[in-house]
Protein backbone atom coordinates (compact mmCIF):
# COMPACT_ATOMS: atom_id res chain seq x y z
CA UNK A 1 0.00 0.00 0.00
CA UNK A 2 1.10 3.64 0.28
CA UNK A 3 3.56 5.30 2.48
CA UNK A 4 3.98 8.47 3.52
CA UNK A 5 7.59 8.82 2.37
CA UNK A 6 6.53 8.11 -1.30
CA UNK A 7 3.27 10.62 -1.13
CA UNK A 8 5.96 13.37 -0.19
CA UNK A 9 7.23 12.94 -3.27
CA UNK A 10 3.73 14.43 -4.75
CA UNK A 11 3.54 15.70 -7.13
CA UNK A 12 6.45 16.43 -8.40
CA UNK A 13 7.06 12.87 -9.53
CA UNK A 14 3.68 12.49 -10.29
CA UNK A 15 3.00 9.59 -7.69
CA UNK A 16 5.61 7.11 -9.58
CA UNK A 17 6.60 5.81 -7.35
CA UNK A 18 3.63 5.47 -5.27
CA UNK A 19 3.39 1.91 -5.39
CA UNK A 20 5.33 -0.91 -4.65
CA UNK A 21 3.95 -3.83 -6.87
CA UNK A 22 2.87 -7.29 -7.21
CA UNK A 23 3.65 -10.41 -9.02
CA UNK A 24 1.72 -10.05 -12.36
CA UNK A 25 -1.09 -11.69 -13.17
CA UNK A 26 -3.39 -12.16 -16.29
CA UNK A 27 -6.86 -10.62 -15.79
CA UNK A 28 -9.74 -13.02 -15.35
CA UNK A 29 -13.13 -12.66 -16.56
CA UNK A 30 -16.01 -10.87 -14.52
CA UNK A 31 -18.46 -13.36 -13.53
CA UNK A 32 -21.79 -13.02 -15.00
CA UNK A 33 -24.68 -11.03 -12.92
CA UNK A 34 -26.62 -14.09 -13.31
CA UNK A 35 -24.57 -16.80 -11.87
CA UNK A 36 -24.38 -18.35 -8.87
CA UNK A 37 -21.45 -16.46 -7.83
CA UNK A 38 -21.01 -13.00 -8.80
CA UNK A 39 -19.30 -9.78 -8.09
CA UNK A 40 -22.65 -8.02 -7.16
CA UNK A 41 -22.66 -11.57 -4.88
CA UNK A 42 -19.23 -11.02 -3.46
CA UNK A 43 -19.72 -6.57 -3.00
CA UNK A 44 -22.53 -8.05 -1.05
CA UNK A 45 -20.67 -9.97 1.57
CA UNK A 46 -18.06 -7.76 1.59
CA UNK A 47 -20.18 -4.76 2.75
CA UNK A 48 -22.09 -6.36 5.64
CA UNK A 49 -18.82 -5.84 7.31
CA UNK A 50 -19.11 -2.18 9.56
CA UNK A 51 -16.03 -2.55 11.43
CA UNK A 52 -12.51 -4.94 11.31
CA UNK A 53 -9.16 -4.46 12.78
CA UNK A 54 -6.47 -6.67 11.30
CA UNK A 55 -2.46 -6.86 11.43
CA UNK A 56 -0.98 -6.81 8.40
CA UNK A 57 2.48 -7.82 7.29
CA UNK A 58 4.23 -6.52 3.75
CA UNK A 59 7.06 -6.63 1.57
CA UNK A 60 8.26 -4.20 -1.33
CA UNK A 61 10.41 -5.82 -3.60
CA UNK A 62 12.10 -3.10 -5.49
CA UNK A 63 14.39 -3.58 -8.62
CA UNK A 64 17.42 -1.70 -7.03
CA UNK A 65 17.06 -4.00 -3.96
CA UNK A 66 18.20 -7.96 -3.33
CA UNK A 67 15.92 -8.32 -0.43
CA UNK A 68 12.52 -6.85 0.07
CA UNK A 69 11.48 -3.90 2.60
CA UNK A 70 9.42 -5.71 4.65
CA UNK A 71 7.07 -3.61 7.22
CA UNK A 72 3.94 -4.55 9.59
CA UNK A 73 1.29 -2.85 11.31
CA UNK A 74 -2.56 -2.97 11.93
CA UNK A 75 -5.45 -2.04 9.58
CA UNK A 76 -8.29 -0.88 10.53
CA UNK A 77 -11.94 -0.50 8.62
CA UNK A 78 -14.88 1.45 9.58
CA UNK A 79 -18.18 1.74 7.45
CA UNK A 80 -18.72 3.46 5.38
CA UNK A 81 -15.46 4.49 4.36
CA UNK A 82 -12.92 5.03 7.04
CA UNK A 83 -9.40 2.99 6.37
CA UNK A 84 -6.63 3.60 8.50
CA UNK A 85 -2.93 2.38 7.92
CA UNK A 86 -0.95 2.12 11.38
CA UNK A 87 2.61 0.93 10.35
CA UNK A 88 4.74 0.27 13.79
CA UNK A 89 7.82 -1.43 12.40
CA UNK A 90 10.33 -0.34 10.87
CA UNK A 91 9.24 2.90 11.92
CA UNK A 92 5.79 3.91 13.15
CA UNK A 93 3.40 5.80 10.35
CA UNK A 94 -0.13 6.51 10.23
CA UNK A 95 -2.38 7.18 6.91
CA UNK A 96 -5.64 7.89 7.59
CA UNK A 97 -8.21 8.30 4.93
CA UNK A 98 -11.93 9.54 5.38
CA UNK A 99 -14.43 10.76 3.21
CA UNK A 100 -12.57 12.72 0.49
CA UNK A 101 -9.43 13.35 2.40
CA UNK A 102 -5.86 11.12 3.09
CA UNK A 103 -3.83 12.12 6.58
CA UNK A 104 -0.39 11.13 6.63
CA UNK A 105 0.68 11.33 10.37
CA UNK A 106 4.89 10.75 10.52
CA UNK A 107 7.30 9.52 13.57
CA UNK A 108 8.54 13.23 13.89
CA UNK A 109 4.78 14.13 14.70
CA UNK A 110 4.23 16.25 11.43
CA UNK A 111 0.92 16.06 9.76
CA UNK A 112 -0.33 15.93 6.43
CA UNK A 113 -4.17 16.62 4.34
CA UNK A 114 -4.12 15.66 0.88
CA UNK A 115 -7.42 16.24 -1.32
CA UNK A 116 -7.69 13.07 -2.68
CA UNK A 117 -9.66 14.48 -5.99
CA UNK A 118 -6.20 16.80 -6.41
CA UNK A 119 -4.20 13.46 -6.99
CA UNK A 120 -6.36 11.46 -9.21
CA UNK A 121 -4.05 8.36 -9.46
CA UNK A 122 -3.97 8.30 -5.46
CA UNK A 123 -7.58 8.71 -5.42
CA UNK A 124 -7.93 5.67 -7.49
CA UNK A 125 -5.43 3.76 -5.98
CA UNK A 126 -7.26 4.45 -2.29
CA UNK A 127 -10.39 3.03 -4.00
CA UNK A 128 -8.99 0.22 -5.09
CA UNK A 129 -8.94 -0.50 -1.08
CA UNK A 130 -11.27 1.29 0.07
CA UNK A 131 -14.15 0.51 -2.06
CA UNK A 132 -13.31 -3.53 -1.82
CA UNK A 133 -13.97 -3.25 1.64
CA UNK A 134 -17.01 -1.27 1.40
CA UNK A 135 -18.25 -3.69 -0.88
CA UNK A 136 -18.67 -0.58 -3.66
CA UNK A 137 -18.82 -1.66 -7.05
CA UNK A 138 -19.51 1.43 -8.11
CA UNK A 139 -16.27 3.20 -7.06
CA UNK A 140 -14.14 0.16 -8.66
CA UNK A 141 -15.52 0.33 -11.85
CA UNK A 142 -15.21 3.89 -11.84
CA UNK A 143 -11.82 3.39 -11.74
CA UNK A 144 -10.60 -0.28 -12.93
CA UNK A 145 -11.96 -2.70 -15.02
CA UNK A 146 -13.15 -5.36 -12.62
CA UNK A 147 -12.51 -9.49 -13.08
CA UNK A 148 -13.82 -11.83 -10.74
CA UNK A 149 -12.38 -15.73 -10.30
CA UNK A 150 -12.58 -18.67 -7.95
CA UNK A 151 -15.23 -19.42 -5.32
CA UNK A 152 -16.57 -17.64 -1.93
CA UNK A 153 -14.26 -19.23 0.16
CA UNK A 154 -11.23 -18.48 -2.18
CA UNK A 155 -11.94 -15.82 -4.72
CA UNK A 156 -10.13 -13.17 -6.55
CA UNK A 157 -10.18 -9.92 -7.44
CA UNK A 158 -8.20 -8.57 -10.72
CA UNK A 159 -8.70 -4.68 -10.89
CA UNK A 160 -7.05 -3.32 -13.84
CA UNK A 161 -6.72 0.41 -14.41
CA UNK A 162 -8.82 2.78 -16.92
CA UNK A 163 -7.30 5.75 -16.74
CA UNK A 164 -4.24 6.48 -18.87
CA UNK A 165 -2.74 8.38 -16.11
CA UNK A 166 -3.30 5.14 -13.70
CA UNK A 167 -1.67 3.09 -16.03
CA UNK A 168 1.52 5.16 -16.38
CA UNK A 169 1.93 3.99 -12.57
CA UNK A 170 -0.28 0.74 -11.48
CA UNK A 171 -0.22 -2.10 -13.77
CA UNK A 172 -2.90 -3.98 -11.99
CA UNK A 173 -3.84 -4.83 -8.41
CA UNK A 174 -5.07 -8.20 -6.88
CA UNK A 175 -7.13 -8.68 -4.12
CA UNK A 176 -7.70 -12.30 -2.89
CA UNK A 177 -10.38 -13.22 0.36
CA UNK A 178 -12.25 -15.45 1.30
CA UNK A 179 -16.27 -14.76 2.07
CA UNK A 180 -16.32 -11.31 3.84
CA UNK A 181 -12.37 -10.69 4.11
CA UNK A 182 -10.12 -10.20 2.51
CA UNK A 183 -6.51 -12.09 2.86
CA UNK A 184 -3.73 -10.83 0.24
CA UNK A 185 -3.35 -7.55 -1.25
CA UNK A 186 -1.04 -7.47 -4.65
CA UNK A 187 0.04 -4.73 -6.50
CA UNK A 188 2.10 -4.67 -9.76
CA UNK A 189 3.69 -1.29 -10.33
CA UNK A 190 4.58 -0.25 -14.34
CA UNK A 191 8.06 0.14 -13.92
CA UNK A 192 8.45 -3.51 -12.39
CA UNK A 193 8.53 -3.13 -8.91
CA UNK A 194 5.91 -5.21 -6.75
CA UNK A 195 4.79 -5.79 -3.20
CA UNK A 196 2.61 -7.98 -1.30
CA UNK A 197 0.46 -7.51 1.69
CA UNK A 198 -0.59 -10.44 4.15
CA UNK A 199 -3.44 -9.16 6.11
CA UNK A 200 -3.83 -11.42 9.18
CA UNK A 201 -7.79 -10.80 11.43
CA UNK A 202 -7.93 -10.81 15.08
CA UNK A 203 -8.73 -13.67 16.86
CA UNK A 204 -12.35 -13.75 17.97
Amino acid sequence: MISGRTIRLLPERAVAALLCAALAWPPCAAAADDGQWSLRELMSELGKTRRTEARFVERKYLRVLERPLVSSGRLIYIAPGRLEKRTLAPKPETLIVSADTLVIESTNRTRRTLRLQDYPVLWGFVESFRGTLDGDLDALERFYAVGLGGEPADWELVLAPRLEQMRAVISQIRIRGSRGSVRVIEVTEAQGDRSVMQVFEDDS
